[in-house]
């Protein structure tokens, strides 16, 4: 605020004139691309469209030091390496990271190892945590010199029907030839949509998951799945001296009802179903949360020159380990899509980006579904529990087995992207 003295010609004495402050001019910058969120498919999307020469900027309201430390997804699938590898992106991940064909299902005490390499042609996981990713990642900007902006507030996506969308922050404001959306399913990007014209297919499961990651005194040697009496529970791999944990419970249960206590015995009774040998000695945990299982698929993913990727449009459950996966694939298909449409003039991969991604997102979530099948006994169940548990155990033991089951499932798995195994679900 800026204030002057000055003298009266009628009296001796003098009077103060305030001023409105002065507004600073909102700094304006243009990009060709602006992508909302700093989560593995903006960064890798941005990275790609930099290598092609697209000039684009990502824009994360987190800092970086969380952004770099936010552990959620570690498996990586077999298309997803592929296209990390093939555009430059995957040199530390492929170095550091370790690979899996298997997983083992205990169920009603016997443990049943599924090899699906074997059935999908020697197809592997990577299990490289999240946060190292999103860290290779930004390094790459880094080293391009468009680094992301962090501690920026999108607070409006306009114009978005227009010929330049803006991203307005404060204090600044970015004007676009394109607006990608990849802040999740509470960000800005899926609030600039308008009310009418778009769909979320929602969906709300009879139970939740409390998803723990605790240190373990030796690695976990692979995934584990447990159906049991008492409800679900899965261990990850996350590193050398960590693991995730999941524990179904009840729909609307309270991380404060699970102290550490009771969450090392229901891991143990569940996980281990009279095989405590298989198990890792669980330490600390370092993060508790509740989980409420749910999924929504927004229809369609664009509106004019704004386009939604990740959870920004699809949000599923961790069954199966699919929704970093999904998201990186958004960003490999808009990646080629605005290369065509900003140096070539080709309009159609664009036009065509909504359609063909949601049909790869409804076969992932068909898949996802299945699982939770298979892992979840109905409530129905719970009274005579063991005929539901024999079912499942025969269901297990199928995809174990050379056949259709194994096919399918090892394909869809693993992420191969072989379509032939891909259209239904097995079991």
């Amino acid at each position: 605020m800026t204030s002057h003295v000055a003298a009266c010609p009628h009296s001796e004495r003098s009077f103060r004139v305030v001023t409105a402050p002065r507004r600073t001019p909102a700094r304006r910058l243009r990009v060709e691309v602006g992508i909302v969120g700093a989560g593995p498919a903006g960064l890798a999307l941005a990275n790609v469209l930099t290598r092609r020469g697209i000039d684009c900027l990502v824009v994360e309201r987190a800092s970086r030091e969380r952004v770099e430390e936010r552990q959620r997804a570690g498996l990586l699938e077999d298309r997803t390496v592929r296209w990390l590898r093939s555009q430059g992106l995957a040199d530390r991940l492929l170095a550091e990271s370790t690979l899996h064909h298997w997983c083992d299902f205990r169920c009603l005490g016997h443990t049943v190892r599924v090899d699906y390499g074997a059935y999908s042609d020697g197809r592997q996981h990577h299990v490289y945590p999240q946060q190292n990713l999103v860290r290779d990642l930004i390094a790459g900007l880094e080293r391009a010199g468009t680094p992301p902006l962090f501690s920026h507030n999108v607070r409006a996506v306009t114009n978005i029907t227009g010929r330049r969308p803006r991203l307005e922050c404060e204090g600044m404001e970015i004007e676009c030839d394109y607006v990608v959306g990849c802040d999740g399913f509470r960000g800005i990007s899926r609030a600039a949509l308008p009310a009418t014209g778009h769909r979320a297919h929602n969906r709300r499961y009879p139970y939740d998951w409390l998803t723990v990651l605790a240190e373990v005194d030796r690695p976990v040697e692979g995934v584990r799945y447990a159906v049991h009496r008492a409800g679900f529970a899965g261990m990850m791999p996350r590193g050398p001296r960590l693991s995730r944990f999941y524990l179904q419970c009840p729909p609307g249960d309270a991380v404060a009802a699970w102290p550490a206590s009771r969450i090392v015995a229901e891991l143990r009774e569940r996980l281990a179903d009279g095989d405590p040998a298989g198990l890792p000695a669980i330490g600390a945990t370092p993060e508790v949360r509740m989980l409420r299982m749910h999924s929504s698929v927004l229809t369609p993913l664009a509106h004019g020159r704004l386009l939604l990727a990740g959870d920004a449009g699809h949000v599923l459950t961790p069954s199966g380990a699919k929704g970093m996966n999904l998201a990186i694939a958004d960003a490999a298909a808009l990646a080629e899509a605005l290369v065509a449409r900003l140096r070539e003039g080709d309009e159609g991969p664009l036009a065509a980006y909504s359609a063909t991604r949601l049909a790869d997102v409804r076969r992932v979530l068909g898949f996802s579904e299945w699982l939770l099948g298979l892992l979840h006994l109905p409530e129905e169940a719970s009274a005579a529990p063991e005929a539901e548990l024999t079912s499942r155990l025969a269901a297990i033991r199928r995809l174990a087995e050379p056949g259709p089951h194994a096919y399918r499932f090892a394909h869809r798995y693993v992420g191969s992207g072989v379509r032939e195994w891909c259209h239904d679900p097995p079991g």
